[in-house]
């Protein structure tokens, strides 16, 4: 008989949810170490080693392959030894980190299989989140590789890339952690909403991060510091300013910035005329407060995104505000994890 999410054991739903919380720490660290230039302080990728310096020797010879990086001769030429430890610690856990949620996956899924404590479906799901992890540190390298060549910034299709794997690692097991859940919980909805509309809206939500992975790796978000125009008009003047004209779309800092507000914008009116819908329509009760928790992330990430670029992309308010688009993107999931039949 297959095993259903119901007969999953208790430890195996901690253990899921703990790995969903290191991929959101893991995000988040990665946005602070860019945010903070910490990213290309570690010119080598070394996936084995794990030991960090201990000795002043260690630290000098680091310290001279950083000199060499253009971020060393165009930003930071007259940065110490000491200075270099500043931004080295945060890109060297952030890292860390990253091998150490490979062990917390790898680790317990091989002793539950060992023990035969865990389902089939489960450990092929697992695997596939293991090889796009490795894959995910693979992607990350090579984005921190194009930042240490001619110019002291990565490569912003790469980053995309790099935010998107971590969307894709992080929504596989927050669905499953969900819809496993749900073996424990109430039933789904009697009356559920279309699938068709959630799919559009956690289309939308993707696509917003997307674009704003595009506005950090242009920083893009050091332009137009003004809400709601832009400038003096709401489409920035310099917006078909690159040739040929689909490059702007992604390489154009001022028409990369438009996209995202635009693309913000409608999804935060989407999830809000969502809730909106089943609160006058009164069908969805059944979907309890996934709905209204999508509305609230929603409003407060678009507050969180406008005072962002008001006050000119301050580090603590930036990584807020990457949080809250991975908080939008966790209650859609939700939402279509209350949906699901």
């Amino acid at each position: 008989m297959q095993e259903t999410p119901a007969t999953l054991h208790p430890l195996i739903h901690r253990w899921l949810w703990l790995l969903c919380a290191m991929v959101l720490v893991m995000v988040l660290l990665g946005g602070a170490t860019r945010l903070t230039g910490s990213g290309l302080s570690m010119v080598e990728w070394q996936p084995l080693h794990v030991l960090p310096p201990f000795s002043a020797a260690d630290w000098q010879a680091l310290f001279e392959r950083y000199q060499q990086t253009p971020q060393f001769r165009l930003r930071n030429a007259d940065m110490s030894v000491t200075g270099f430890e500043g931004i080295f610690w945060l890109e060297y856990i952030h890292r860390l980190w990253g091998r150490a949620m490979a062990l917390v996956l790898a680790v317990p899924l091989a002793l539950f299989w060992w023990r035969r404590m865990i389902p089939a479906w489960l450990v092929k799901r697992l695997l596939l989140v293991l090889l796009l992890g490795g894959l995910q540190g693979l992607v990350g390298w090579l984005m921190v590789a194009s930042g240490l060549r001619d110019q002291p910034e990565v490569s912003a299709y790469r980053l995309a890339l790099h935010l998107g794997l971590a969307l894709t690692l992080y929504g596989l097991l927050l669905w499953t952690s969900l819809t496993c859940q749900r073996g424990h919980s109430a039933p789904p909805p009697s009356r559920s909403l279309p699938l068709w509309v959630l799919l559009c809206t956690l289309a939308m939500v993707v696509l917003t991060m997307l674009a704003g992975a595009f506005v950090a790796g242009l920083d893009a978000g050091l332009v137009y510091n003004t809400f709601p125009l832009m400038g003096e008009a709401i489409l920035p003047v310099d917006w078909y300013s690159v040739q040929p004209w689909w490059r702007n779309l992604f390489e154009n800092a001022s028409a990369v910035q438009f996209n995202h507000r635009l693309l913000a914008i409608s999804t935060v009116l989407l999830c809000l005329g969502l809730w909106l819908y089943a609160r006058l329509t009164g069908r969805y009760r059944s979907y309890g407060m996934s709905l209204s928790v999508l509305a609230v992330f929603a409003g407060g990430q678009a507050g969180l995104g406008i005072a962002t670029l008001l006050l000119v992309v301050p580090v603590p308010l930036a990584v807020a505000h990457q949080a809250g688009a991975f908080l939008v993107f966790s209650a859609v999931v939700w939402v279509l994890a209350r949906g699901r039949t």
